[in-house]
């Protein structure tokens, strides 16, 4: 009987090691927090076929340590991502911030110069917090107004200069020039334009390909 109850007690201390190693494995995977609007919100796709997705799937395939954590929502503009990212920062820790917002704003005709604002306060946020960045770069169609559609595509390269943080120049490349990569809105990229969107994010990602391979 006493030999049963210390086998017993064996068993339950290797189960409890064991969930407790699981656990602290689930806390200390670095995540990825993905801060964007609908262009990254599946808005309009199936569950599970976003470019956010295929970034996840990248990540099993290379056996990455990282996780991603997609906060993006559909509407979302500069300043609402601004006032959800302390809480954000707080409870996630990301390791790497993705920072797709700005195509409402310019939807809205909101000042250049207040989106420009918001996106900064962002990125010093996330390098206060010891967080690497990647800028979207976002750029808008003509018929906005030239002046106003020529400070919006500068604006991104400017300030990822000056903050010092990776850009990737323009989050639609090769999809925003082709019709047939959009739904019947002709606002949001469909299932097939995704695996583009994913290769140009995954591309800009290539600065931190090294980190991605393990724990920071």
């Amino acid at each position: 009987m006493r030999n049963k109850l210390v086998s017993a007690n064996k068993l339950i201390t290797g189960l409890f090691c064991l969930l407790m190693s699981i656990s602290s494995w689930a806390q200390v995977r670095p995540v990825i927090l993905v801060l964007g609007d609908s262009l990254s919100a599946e808005y309009g796709l199936p569950r599970g076929t976003g470019w956010v997705s295929l970034l996840e799937e990248q990540l099993s395939v290379e056996k990455s340590p990282w996780t991603v954590f997609n906060a993006s929502i559909s509407g979302e503009t500069s300043s609402g991502g601004l006032s959800r990212l302390p809480t954000l920062l707080n409870q996630k820790k990301p390791g790497i911030v993705l920072i797709e917002l700005g195509a409402n704003d310019a939807l809205r005709g909101l000042p250049v110069n207040q989106t420009e604002a918001n996106l900064r306060k962002m990125i010093q946020m996330s390098k206060k917090s010891g967080t690497k960045v990647l800028l979207c770069g976002i750029q808008i169609p003509s018929n906005y107004g030239q002046a106003y559609t020529t400070q919006f595509k500068k604006l991104y390269p400017q300030i990822a200069n000056q903050e010092h943080v990776e850009l990737l120049p323009f989050f639609l490349e090769g999809v925003a020039t082709r019709p047939e990569l959009f739904q019947a809105d002709r606002l949001h990229p469909n299932v097939a334009a995704q695996s583009i969107i994913f290769k140009n994010v995954w591309g800009s990602m290539a600065p931190y390909s090294n980190l991605l391979k393990k724990i920071p």
